[in-house]
């Protein structure tokens, strides 16, 4: 479920940067021949396209934030109640660790 919404939220920014780039190139492309009241309605637009990214981004941040959250409740739920297996993943890969920074 967590993917699932993980997934549709980077659709839906990548959506709106992709309309942001193209409201922006045609800005670029239109803004030497275009005057007065053309050239405000397309930047308008491109204004309510940073609008919506900026709120894509929050969405995404919330859903980040939240994800990790429940991932740090789960991980301290498992060491308190497997208290002597954590340690023992803990040494596993601090050697694993230890073998690899010699190895250089």
């Amino acid at each position: 479920m967590a993917r699932k919404t993980a997934t549709n939220a980077q659709e839906i920014l990548m959506a709106d940067f992709q309309a942001l780039v193209s409201d922006t190139e045609r800005l670029l492309e239109h803004t030497a021949s275009l005057a007065g009241d053309q050239v405000d309605e397309l930047r308008e637009q491109i204004k309510e396209s940073l609008l919506k990214a900026r709120e894509s981004l929050e969405e995404g941040k919330e859903t980040l934030e939240a994800r990790g959250q429940a991932a740090m409740v789960a991980t301290e739920e498992y060491v308190q109640t497997n208290p002597w297996q954590s340690v023992g993943i803990a040494a596993g890969v601090g050697f694993l660790i230890g073998l690899l920074a010699t190895r250089r």
